[in-house]
């Protein structure tokens, strides 16, 4: 499988966890004791894609498009 590949596949993964069916109907449990659980998974989610679209961006990146830059930087 080759890497461009491997990423399609973590963001279809993150697409699919995006819809956070489970969650819709209830508040309870409470995480921390003040943030309901669905508030809970969209913050650990955000940030968990923010890792992943950074670690694609430094993986993918069309380093000889940039000519500003080299992929050392």
């Amino acid at each position: 499988m080759t890497t461009a590949a491997a990423a399609a596949l973590l963001v279809a993964a993150f697409y699919l966890l995006h819809q956070d069916f489970w969650f819709w109907r209830q508040a309870r449990p409470l995480v921390f004791g003040v943030l309901p659980i669905g508030l809970f998974y969209h913050v650990a989610y955000t940030l968990a894609t923010s890792v992943l679209l950074w670690t694609l961006v430094k993986m993918l990146w069309p380093w000889h498009l940039d000519t500003d830059r080299s992929p050392d930087e």
